[in-house]
């Protein structure tokens, strides 16, 4: 035996080695194309591998007003329904459209393919493709960019599928996935969606419409391209016709025949964005699946009420009515109970179903520019801290940061040129003024802030702080309204953090418990136990987050639901938030700051949509260019966030948000308070107030011509009467002068003359090239009485005006102001440059920009000591 085996190796060893090259090369192809043919059976994928996770969702409001039900979020979360229950007409039809010879071939149609391939060898071009059903299966299973290693992927992954399921069996998997338009997926939820019916009632003339669907489900939604869809349909009819399943008399009635369509809304009523933004993360980890197979939905009790709900539906709409002709198109607005941290209404933009104007775009959740909304927390972190105290006083004058490998940076307000001088923090903060948030930030550093918008619930600012620098606080990330309005929330209730509640335990409410006798399935042996007190599978107690933005919710007892709470919380013991609440005045001064109706008047007015007719704090924010306007504010009772601007980036109209988000935010609060007028927030704890002069902080005098009641830590009134008795109004540190200069008058000179420019030991350089250079000498004089010019000990002109001007000669220079008694003056150079890379004066601003620095670095290294 033994001989006999060894003599047939022998045989065929002699005939491989006279076998020829190109046999070998044939047969070792012909050997490894059958090997990897054969290895999709030693990983084939089973139905129960990809089942889908099947859920229907019901919705009602806080008093058992139903919402809406979501049939389906995406392919994985439908409704799904087997085979047998889906009408045949509509199996025939999808087979028809998109794969003839489904039954007769593998995994791929290699007739198909080389159809393709010749046609395309024909037209230089693709005309048509060769993918089955089996292939399309794939790609939805493990979706792709279109690429050659791509498609050899979605073949293999074709011949696991094959390997591990039958046919039958591939095409429930498929015809449960197929996209149907927006948040449809599967013949049964896109039925129920536009005919109002099961899949397996379906008649030809729908069973064609859905089966041509799938081909482009945006460009051939039924609501919007009825005329292009019907296009489709009639394709689908002559493919049915050719294969048989009908005759072209069939075809011709069925396209003839008037299709009727369900209305837009898919069955929701109301707050469609927040319906399907907490479908989305819903989680079925802890829930029996064999709930979902029996076709009861789940029901799910929310926070929101209803009628406010759509009375906020009504206004975002209504405003954004009034503000197209500014190129306004999207507003988002969400409303949250300060007492409870319920979420009331929940507007993601005016109307959900114009899928046309991105209505389906969630302006709550998406990310945007915040402009001038983050200034608060900056104030309130800045007071805690000790950096500032509320009677500092901020210096609002052309500002220039030397950026590192970028022009220099001067931040300008929201009216370009206009500069307030020195500033109360009060004044500074309800006045949205820029130059002082600044440098606020400036001294708070941005590392420090970035930490503290992180601890608010700020989870999308992932940037380093060098990537936003001294912008952020202005707006130079990017936040979601959501996140706004919690942080808010947490100024609202003195720095406290509560959770975020979207629904509600459904055994607190007798209304919801008979609501659901009526609807639940009751089961004796689920994992829904874990719940206190829950009746069934439907009742399902949600629970909201801390701070998380994108959360799934969990029931609340279920060691699931423990672990991702420690996952995405903030536990209020072992974190820095813990730092929050332990700053009350702080908080309560800041509330104080943006309720004060008099103390924005400067920017807002006294009659802006900002006043309301009870105590309100509130805070408005403009992005650049225009792109987004926000409005956040709150009483004692209520949070309204509001976003008025365009999904698509696109900017308005000059339109601010005072002008745009404010007058929305204002009519929600109004409705919010018309039954229940809200009480006074409370005074900052262990504060004392005391008048001061706006310019300087400090106790008012007679030469003082703005005077308010400002807030002080008892520790300090010792400092603020010391100071009072040697502050003179008309001392303004040199940062001050060229803002002085752009006075036309000012009272802050103390009634002398003050050289503005140029200023003591400046120099210029002129260009020897260019033709006749003259420099501006500018200063204040508050008496406006005529000046006599020197320049050197030479009278050059008597006027009365605030500036004049001089041709630039090279030398050193003594400049002399005289007017009666009243003497200034100042000692500067010219010198002459053979190369001058600056346009004219120029190279003066640089100059003076890098003195004003030198200046600033010395006091900051006289307030550390």
């Amino acid at each position: 035996m033994i001989k006999i085996t060894k003599h047939i190796s022998k045989n065929i060893r002699q005939k491989w080695q006279h076998t020829k090259p190109r046999s070998k090369f044939i047969l070792g192809f012909v050997v490894l194309c059958l090997t990897g043919r054969s290895l999709p059976y030693f990983f084939p994928i089973r139905s129960q591998d990809i089942i889908q996770h099947q859920q229907t969702f019901k919705f009602t409001d806080r008093n058992a007003l139903p919402l809406g039900t979501i049939l389906t979020r995406d392919q994985e979360n439908t409704v799904v329904v087997p085979l047998d229950k889906i009408s045949p007409l509509f199996i025939n039809a999808i087979i028809a459209a998109e794969d003839k010879r489904y039954y007769q071939h593998g995994a791929l149609d290699m007739k198909a393919i080389g159809r393709s391939l010749l046609e395309a060898l024909q037209a230089r071009q693709i005309v048509s493709g060769a993918s089955t059903i089996t292939m399309q299966l794939a790609r939805m299973l493990e979706p792709t960019p279109r690429t050659f290693g791509n498609k050899v992927r979605e073949i293999w992954l074709s011949w696991r599928l094959t390997a591990g399921m039958n046919k039958n069996q591939i095409l429930a998997a498929y015809i449960n996935r197929l996209p149907m338009g927006g948040n449809i997926y599967g013949v049964e939820a896109a039925s129920r969606t536009y005919f109002g019916i099961s899949a397996t009632d379906l008649n030809l003339a729908q069973a064609t419409i859905l089966a041509a669907l799938p081909n482009d489900p945006t460009d051939l939604n039924p609501y919007y391209h009825w005329n292009i869809l019907k296009k489709r349909q009639k394709y689908v009819l002559k493919r049915m016709v050719e294969d048989n399943y009908i005759t072209q008399t069939q075809a011709e009635k069925t396209f003839a025949e008037e299709i009727t369509l369900q209305p837009e809304n898919q069955g929701i009523i109301a707050a469609p964005h927040f319906l399907f933004w907490l479908s989305e993360n819903l989680s079925t980890n802890n829930i029996n699946q064999n709930l979902f197979t029996t076709g009861t939905p789940t029901v799910i009790r929310t926070t929101i009420d209803r009628p406010l709900q759509q009375f906020v539906t009504a206004q975002v709409g209504q405003i954004v009515k009034n503000l197209q002709p500014y190129n306004v198109n999207h507003a988002a607005a969400i409303v949250i109970d300060n007492h409870s941290g319920e979420v009331l209404a929940y507007v993601g933009s005016p109307n959900y179903f114009d899928y046309q104007k991105m209505g389906s775009n969630d302006g709550v959740q998406a990310l945007r520019q915040p402009g001038s909304t983050l200034k608060p927390f900056l104030y309130q972190l800045a007071l805690e801290n000790k950096v500032i105290n509320p009677n500092t006083v901020l210096a609002d004058v052309p500002t220039y940061y030397a950026i590192p490998g970028a022009q220099l940076y001067s931040p300008t307000n929201y009216n370009q040129d206009r500069f307030l001088g020195p500033v109360i923090v009060r004044i500074a903060l309800a006045n949205s003024l820029n130059i002082p948030a600044v440098r606020v930030l400036e001294k708070v550093g941005v590392e420090n802030f970035l930490n503290r918008l992180h601890q608010l619930g700020f989870r999308h600012l992932k940037a380093s702080p060098e990537y936003y620098g001294l912008g952020l606080s202005l707006g130079s990330g990017e936040v979601s309204l959501w996140e706004l309005a919690k942080a808010y929330l947490i100024m609202a209730i003195q720095g406290e953090v509560i959770p975020i509640v979207t629904a509600i335990p459904p055994q607190t409410s007798p209304i919801f418990q008979d609501k659901m006798k009526e609807d639940t399935l009751e089961t004796k042996n689920s994992d829904i136990s874990l719940i206190p007190n829950a009746k069934s599978e439907s009742e399902i107690a949600i629970l909201g987050e801390f701070i998380p933005i994108v959360r799934k919710i969990y029931a609340q007892t279920s060691p699931i639901f423990q672990d991702k709470m420690k996952e995405d919380t903030l536990e209020t013991k072992n974190s820095d938030i813990s730092l929050i609440p332990n700053a009350k005045s702080e908080w309560m001064l800041i509330t104080d700051m943006l309720s004060d109706t008099h103390a924005r008047a400067t920017e807002f007015g006294v009659n802006s949509a900002l006043n309301l007719p009870f105590p309100a704090a509130v805070k408005t924010g403009t992005s650049s260019d225009f792109r987004d306007t926000w409005t956040v504010g709150f009483s004692k009772d209520y949070t309204v966030a509001v976003w008025v601007g365009n999904f698509s980036g696109k900017p308005m109209m000059q339109i601010s948000g005072v002008m745009g988000a404010a007058p929305l935010w204002n009519r929600i609060m109004l409705h919010l308070h018309e039954k229940n007028e809200p009480t006074f927030f409370p005074t900052p704890k262990n504060m004392v107030q005391r008048p001061v002069c706006t310019i300087s902080g400090l106790r008012p005098k007679s030469d003082c011509s703005s005077v308010m009641t400002e807030y002080f830590y008892p520790e300090k009134l010792p400092e603020y009467e010391h100071l009072s008795n040697n502050y003179q109004v008309g001392n303004l540190p040199t940062e001050y002068n060229e803002w002085l200069a752009r006075q036309s008058e000012s009272s802050l000179v103390d009634g002398e003359l003050k050289i503005l420019f140029p200023q003591e030991d400046d120099y210029f350089l002129i260009d020897s090239s260019a033709g006749e250079q003259k420099l501006e000498f500018k200063l204040a004089n508050s008496a406006q009485k005529s000046v006599e010019w020197w320049l050197n000990g030479e009278k050059l002109v008597v006027n009365s005006d605030n500036s004049f001007f001089w041709q630039l000669i090279p030398g050193k220079w003594n400049l002399e102001v005289r007017s009666g008694k009243m003497v200034d003056r100042v000692n500067f150079q010219v010198k002459l440059s053979d190369k001058s890379p600056y346009n004219g004066f120029s190279i003066l601003q640089e100059g003076k920009r890098k003195k004003e620095e030198e200046r600033r670095k010395k006091e900051e290294g006289r307030n550390v000591k």
